[in-house]
């Protein structure tokens, strides 16, 4: 899906006419109609405003074009899955799950592997392999990189 589709179809879904949403987001009305069309997209404090509105991230808002994992512990990340900041905005470095109201839960890499070792390992991927993968993966992601 495009930008144009989403924007419309999100705006259509809360009962917005274009110049409420335009309110909201403090633009114009031939704004959000150019939006619609596909003739401009929207600037990143607009798409932050958007985001917030309409409670799904900023990738979601562009179509999906880039596959967010998850800089910590490597998770694929969707609007469902994506941490956020305490002022409620979508923090899309981070899964729910390594990024809880502003703060890291897993401090030390480690912790982390141990956790993910024992939750993915099963009868077709070894503990062992498991470990293999995770201590050669995590390093490679922001979190650990700027953490090492």
């Amino acid at each position: 899906m495009q930008t144009k589709d989403i924007i419309l179809e999100l705006r259509t879904k809360h009962g917005f006419s274009q110049e409420e949403l335009a309110q909201k987001v403090y633009v114009t009305r031939q704004a959000v109609s150019r939006w619609e069309n596909g003739e401009t997209v929207p600037n990143t404090e607009t798409l932050k405003l958007l985001s917030k509105l309409f409670d799904v991230s900023i990738n979601t808002l562009l179509g999906s074009p880039q596959t967010l994992i998850c800089q910590c512990c490597g998770m694929p990340l969707d609007d469902s899955s994506t941490s956020r900041e305490t002022d409620g905005t979508f923090n899309e470095d981070y899964c729910k799950w390594c990024y809880v109201d502003g703060t890291f839960v897993y401090k030390k890499l480690e912790e982390l592997t141990d956790f993910l070792v024992e939750h993915m390992s099963n009868e077709n991927w070894s503990a062992e392999q498991a470990r293999a993968y995770f201590e050669e993966q995590l390093p490679k992601l922001k979190h650990w990189r700027s953490n090492m």
